[in-house]
């Protein structure tokens, strides 16, 4: 975005303000505006719970402070968002850090068909009497704009979250509301402008910036609004520190009005014990004489709580709110505790569970043994689990992430398997009755390197003794492409697996496979050995015509035609140029591997001397850059040359000479026949 639209934008903010009274038209146009960064969510007319002390924000001063002493979180602050924007779903996911004093907040909004419409409509009407502003196109220029401001509006808005502790609260006495931090908000939208739409074209306007690209509002392309954590920050939304760290009890609560249709997700910290106890979602219609009428609603479905494998609590509700219920005002009360439930059942070990005695293999390098999707299904409680490993070696740790993935870390050197016994644990800390006892160590060791020929990768395995025998099955791998798979069995010597690349494109190249054995999980691997195949040069030839010419003449003698075809060994695209007297040209006709150009000579006109043959320069490039030239010599039919030898001698021109000149062979052949006779004489 450029300075001076920024700082018009800004001043006419400052001038409408002082010419209007209570929210203006203006306003309207910039809360719109602030729809790019979409916090439904967190956006509410004003804080919807009342705290005895609010955290203020520590920014800079704002780009319009000094104008009438006007600034953009003036204008932010107590606009409401879902009034003017409607969007079909919204996903919004809390944070709450592990100091219980700041978060951090995601969100996603999804706007389809006309919606969009008008959001794009609605934006490009915020910059009106500005240049490109209000003229029906929203262009990269004033999206531009938006994204500079929105951070320092965003921060002057409310969360519409709010937390006390103690006992369950409703209501809105003494909220320790939270609040925005400028600093740590991330904005970034989705085909906002559609790139290459087909009626996109470069601004019209004065003063656009280079590359700007503009659409008309009325397109209806779907778009994507995100707010996330800006890079190099811990948080962006702090509230005052629970004094007892959430190990009390406490109510979170969340205004969740004209929220048309959201998903929210609120995730917590690790507290043992820490649970959901109870919840309400409550409507409140303000009455004719000032009364306030407050009902439990009972249509909304419950907020699902449930605990991730490394213990962490968290809950999910799924809001709605027709347009046809507003003025109403719609809470959600969340209560937790850290009391330990009435019964508790222990968690308990599945069939799918390793049985006694399993290896878990394991990489040098890699921390992750076993995948979440496989260690859901280890074990079963009603509140959720985890497990609890003692390692017999020192330095050995292991845990389940969020996603459960069984992370294993040796911090020892000098050993490099070790058993473990370990237990399935729940939240409040029952454990399950019996034990698992495992052994985790590498159970093979490895090295690649391509083939003197480079069109294979020479795969290395030496097995570590842990498991008597495996079998082990790889394949040279890309991203988009693999080569054919080979086997082998690894016992007790090295095995040496050949990975062809066939079919692969030049670049990096891992070696996938998998290993499996009865006395251990299956091992799957990617490995990356650093190995590169390499491109292979394309292959191009010029066809002959009917008189075995390398180019066809136009009648006019100022253009020929060439023909051939470009193959790449690799299965890469080709690119294809061609040079003549010192210009180039890619203006080639192609169809599958064979291509077409039609040469003009005026290039060469300038020279001198005059150009009586001409060398034409080819180039085929592929994707990987390797490139291959091929020079062509075409004659000039029509050129005027006495040097006969340098020319094709043929038709009426070499019946009026007589016979050709004889060639330096001939010649030569009939000297030394003259030599023979003469010689023959002298012997008679």
């Amino acid at each position: 975005m450029s300075e001076s639209l920024f700082e018009a934008l800004c001043q006419r903010q400052s001038m409408a303000a002082r010419t209007t009274v209570g929210p203006s038209n203006l306003q309207t146009q910039i809360f719109t505006a602030f729809l790019m960064v979409f916090l439904m969510f967190f956006m509410g007319t004003s804080s919807l719970y009342t705290p005895q002390e609010t955290l203020s924000n520590e920014d800079s001063e704002s780009p319009t402070n000094g104008r009438q002493g006007l600034s953009i979180e003036d204008e932010c602050e107590g606009l409401k968002f879902e009034d003017l924007f409607d969007y079909d779903f919204a996903d919004f996911k809390v944070y709450i850090g592990d100091d219980w004093a700041t978060a951090e907040m995601d969100a996603g909004a999804f706007v389809n068909g006309s919606k969009s419409a008008v959001v794009r409509d609605n934006l490009d009407g915020l910059f009106e009497g500005l240049s490109g502003g209000g003229n029906d196109y929203i262009s990269t220029d004033e999206r531009d704009a938006v994204r500079a401001i929105g951070p320092k509006c965003i921060g002057a808005m409310d969360t519409r979250i709010g937390m006390k502790e103690g006992s369950p609260h409703r209501g809105a006495p003494d909220w320790n509301n939270l609040t925005f931090v400028e600093d740590g908000i991330g904005l970034e939208e989705i085909d906002l402008v559609p790139a290459n739409h087909p009626e996109e074209r470069s601004c019209q306007n004065l003063g656009s910036a280079n590359g700007c690209k503009e659409v008309p509002v009325s397109v209806t392309d779907d778009l994507q609004i995100m707010m996330f954590l800006a890079q190099d920050q811990s948080n962006n939304v702090r509230f005052d520190k629970l004094p007892n760290d959430g190990d009390s009890n406490f109510t979170l609560a969340l205004n969740v009005t004209n929220m048309s249709f959201a998903h929210l997700e609120l995730n917590f910290p690790l507290k043992q014990g820490l649970r959901m106890s109870n919840y309400s979602i409550q409507d409140t219609v303000t009455n004719s004489d000032g009364t306030m009428t407050v009902t439990e609603n009972t249509d909304l479905a419950a907020p699902e709580a449930l605990y991730l494998p490394d213990g962490r609590l968290r809950v999910n509700q799924v809001v709605t709110y027709a347009a046809n219920e507003y003025p109403i005002q719609r809470d959600l009360f969340l209560d937790f505790t850290t009391m330990a439930p009435e019964t508790n059942e222990a968690p308990e070990w599945s069939s799918n569970a390793p049985e006694d005695g399993t290896v878990i293999p394991m990489l040098d390098g890699q921390n992750v043994v076993v995948a979440g999707e496989k260690t859901e299904m280890w074990a079963t409680d009603d509140s959720g689990w985890g497990m609890d490993c003692t390692f017999i070696e020192s330095g050995w740790t292991s845990s389940l992430d969020g996603e459960g993935n069984f992370i294993v870390e040796n911090q020892n050197s000098q050993a490099t398997s070790s058993g473990a016994e370990c237990y399935v644990v729940d939240p409040f800390g029952e454990t399950s009755i019996d034990s698992r006892n495992w052994t985790f160590g590498e159970v093979f060791t490895s090295t690649a390197v391509l083939s003197a020929t480079g069109d294979n990768i020479e795969f290395t395995l030496s097995p570590t003794g842990l498991v008597n025998e495996m079998s082990i099955n790889a394949h040279a791998h890309q991203s988009n492409a693999m080569g054919q798979m080979r086997t082998t069995t690894l016992a007790s010597d090295d095995a040496i697996l050949t990975l062809p690349l066939d079919g692969l494109s030049p670049g990096m190249v891992m070696v996938m496979g998998q290993a499996q054995s009865s006395t251990m999980l299956d091992l799957d691997f990617m490995l990356n050995f650093g190995l590169k195949k390499a491109s292979l040069a394309p292959l191009i030839t010029v066809s002959k015509n009917l008189d075995g010419m390398n180019a066809t003449w136009e009648a006019n003698g100022l253009t020929f035609t060439l023909k051939g075809d470009v193959l790449d060994p690799d299965g890469e695209d080709v690119t294809l140029s061609l040079l003549l007297c010192g210009y180039s040209t890619n203006d080639f006709l192609r169809d599958g591997s064979g291509w077409e150009i039609n040469v003009n000579i005026v290039s060469c006109s300038s020279q001198n001397p005059p150009v009586t043959a001409y060398d034409i320069v080819l180039t085929a490039t592929d994707e990987s850059g390797t490139m291959t030239t091929y020079t062509v010599f075409v004659p000039d039919p029509y050129a005027s040359n006495d040097d006969t030898s340098n020319t094709d001698d043929s038709g009426e021109d070499s019946e009026e000479e007589g016979l050709p000149a004889l060639s330096m062979m001939a010649t030569l052949s009939i000297t030394m026949l003259g030599a023979a006779f003469a010689g023959r004489q002298r012997r008679d």
